[in-house]
């Protein structure tokens, strides 16, 4: 069956646009309730737009405590030598991760293995003035949690905790990575751009049960899996993300994306490293 077809049969694939229609209405509503069609800035003051679009994401990363963060560092009108002059700087080796310091759902996001990769990521991504160089957290649990807390409070919500599970594919000794691929429930929605990253490999035959990551962004459009985490709520975890949101002047309300090593030192605040802090067009990605 054709996936373009395949696709209009599951939701998660829809255009976001349609599921936003009602908040359409309810966002004409209160724009005119208080007369301000920009009211929902105010939830971050920090933010330009409070965080909805074309926000600079190294100016909210550089208020979080140094405890939290990965390496990362901004560079202005980016090219190979200045990344390589950057890491040495920094003390980041490959791979590592880099990102526009403003863009939207996962655009030029990508982690880089080598040198190679590096200059394909230019030859790629022309036109972008400002990029961040972020060090690679291997941590094997990424997460979405939404926080929000009001200016005059001492204490918050935590109203959505996505767990995201990255793409991958399972070898059975006798197939190449690209029949699995095409064949696999999920990898074959993505197939055209899986073909590009993999074309060297894509006619090796995987060993059985060899496990392959197909990516290592947490973006939906690259085929990673968001799953309702809600379960992980409770008052340890919000008592964490007020530590780490308190301090932060002019954040109240959005979506931390994160790595950390295990639900254990999640709920006791160590080892929790953030990728980054999205504003007030974060999603609770959980629903997805």
């Amino acid at each position: 069956m054709n996936i373009r077809f395949l696709k209009w049969l599951k939701w998660e694939f829809w255009p976001f646009w349609f599921f936003y229609i009602p908040l359409y209405i309810k966002f004409l509503y209160l724009s005119l309730k208080v007369r301000s069609m920009a009211f929902f800035t105010a939830s971050n003051p920090l933010m330009e737009l409070g965080g909805f679009s074309s926000y600079s994401k190294y100016n909210v990363l550089k208020h979080i405590s140094k405890e939290y963060l990965p390496k990362t560092h901004l560079i202005k009108d980016p090219n190979v030598q200045k990344v390589m002059d950057a890491m040495v700087d920094e003390s980041i080796n490959f791979p590592f991760i880099l990102k526009p310091d403003r863009g939207e759902r996962g655009f030029g996001v990508e982690k880089v293995d080598n040198k190679q990769a590096l200059e394909k990521y230019f030859s790629s991504n022309v036109g972008i003035t400002d990029i961040i160089l972020q060090e690679y957290i291997a941590y094997d649990l990424e997460l979405g949690i939404m926080y929000s807390r009001k200016a005059s409070e001492k204490t918050g919500l935590i109203s959505s905790v996505v767990v995201k599970e990255f793409l991958t594919v399972r070898g059975d000794g006798k197939q190449s990575l690209g029949v699995i691929i095409e064949s696999d429930e999920r990898a074959k929605f993505y197939v055209d751009s899986l073909r590009d990253i993999y074309k060297a490999e894509w006619n090796d035959i995987l060993d059985l049960d060899d496990k392959k990551q197909l990516v290592a962004i947490g973006n939906h459009c690259r085929g990673t899996m968001f799953l309702d985490g809600n379960h992980l709520i409770n008052k340890q975890l919000l008592e964490v993300f007020d530590k780490i949101s308190i301090p932060i002047p002019g954040y109240h309300f959005g979506r931390f994306d994160l790595r950390v090593s295990t639900l254990e030192d999640l709920y006791l605040g160590k080892n929790i490293k953030i990728m980054e802090l999205n504003g007030a067009a974060s999603e609770p990605a959980h629903i997805y």
